[in-house]
């Protein structure tokens, strides 16, 4: 089985609302001031920083005399200019259809929505007001309806100039960089906290590997390799969206937009809507199971705004897709810091591990689920 060499940038979207502890980036001062300088936004009223989204990029919401802007510095790895100028391709060309996105602010005096300042990368949007995902039913079934409209319009569009410069690569599916980045789990988790079963880590990382080639093996069975290829989000996860009155007002974060079977993307988000998180900061005590009525309220409302219906050979790759994304999500940070969120990478592996044994013990049931 031919397996890729790159995973895209995992997204951290596993990690509960709140439970991350590594220390927020920020901005400097008179870098911010530099910045605004740079835009035609009016008087200045209150600059106040907007915690959320990943820890290396900051942002800060500002209000203005001519209305609210969220900015933000680009992460290092997600500052690629071409990949930034794809992604505002993107989302210009989704505004112009009528799509819930906030476009790019472009600079001063006809300037690029993109701005480079001493190799970094900083982008304005028009703040958009909303309500977080509240864990109901019916908003997933409202993500799976913003996804399914997102791959309607996306299906047979190509945006050449960015497909060309070569941003859209890696996928979660059968890449072989997983057994690379576990190799490096035991010594990372072992870093962070020095008292770790090593005994203990090497048999879930042993057995993630198991789990990981065995359901990129059965999604292949399933067609995987032979299904077109379409711009997908990427990152679909309750932190990416936004609600008004029950339904999607905004879709952010483009940052991995790339070329993938749509599938890709739906089966990510089964999984990040169906996520269950126990009260505990011990992962290993969260609920093994998965929220069955998100998963199918996501996969409905995908199906029914969607280009095409999902597919049984789809839905059939669907359960399997999940156990590729949780364990690629799971070990990447893992084999970075020892640590997920701040929380001992062992222990989130074993929590990684008890979710894929349900997902695979089920597979059958959840790739059933939109039958009828």
């Amino acid at each position: 089985m031919g397996m890729p060499d790159l995973l895209p940038e995992p997204p951290h979207s596993l990690d509960p609302v709140g439970r991350q502890q590594q220390e927020r980036q920020a901005f400097d001062p008179d870098e911010l001031a530099d910045v605004l300088s740079r835009y035609d936004l009016g008087r200045i009223e209150q600059i106040r920083v907007y915690p959320y989204g990943s820890r290396q990029a900051p942002k800060v919401r500002i209000t203005t005399s001519t209305g609210r802007f969220l900015l933000k510095r680009r992460a290092p790895g997600r500052d690629d200019p071409r990949r930034v100028a794809f992604a505002h391709g993107l989302l210009l060309y989704l505004a112009d259809r009528g799509y819930p996105v906030s476009p790019p602010i472009r600079c001063r005096a006809g300037g690029d929505s993109l701005l480079a300042i001493n190799g970094r990368i900083y982008e304005l949007f028009a703040y958009v007001r909303g309500d977080r995902d509240d864990g109901s039913p019916a908003s997933a079934a409202a993500a799976g309806e913003a996804l399914g409209s997102l791959n309607r319009l996306l299906f047979d569009h190509r945006l050449s100039a960015g497909l060309k410069a070569g941003p859209l690569v890696g996928s979660y599916h059968a890449a072989a960089a997983v057994g690379e980045k576990l190799q490096l789990v035991p010594a990372a988790v072992a870093a962070f906290d020095p008292g770790t079963d090593r005994g203990g880590l090497q048999r879930v990382s042993a057995s993630l590997l198991r789990a990981y080639r065995q359901a990129a093996q059965r999604a292949g069975e399933a067609g995987f390799a032979g299904w077109p290829k379409g711009i997908i989000h990427g990152d679909w996860h309750p932190g990416n969206l936004l609600y008004a009155d029950g339904r999607v007002v905004a879709v952010l974060d483009f940052d991995s937009a790339r070329l993938e079977p749509r599938v890709a993307d739906v089966a990510n988000a089964a999984l990040q809507f169906s996520m269950r998180y126990g009260s505990s900061a011990d992962p290993r005590t969260w609920p093994p199971d998965l929220d069955f009525q998100r998963f199918r309220s996501l996969l409905c409302g995908v199906d029914r705004t969607t280009a095409r219906i999902i597919e049984p050979d789809e839905l059939l790759a669907i359960p399997w897709l999940m156990i590729e994304a949780l364990v690629v999500e799971s070990i990447v940070p893992i084999a970075a810091t020892g640590s997920f969120g701040g929380m001992c990478g062992l222990r989130f592996l074993e929590m990684a591990q008890a979710k894929a044994d349900f997902i695979a013990r089920r597979a059958k049931e959840l790739a059933g689920s939109l039958k009828g």
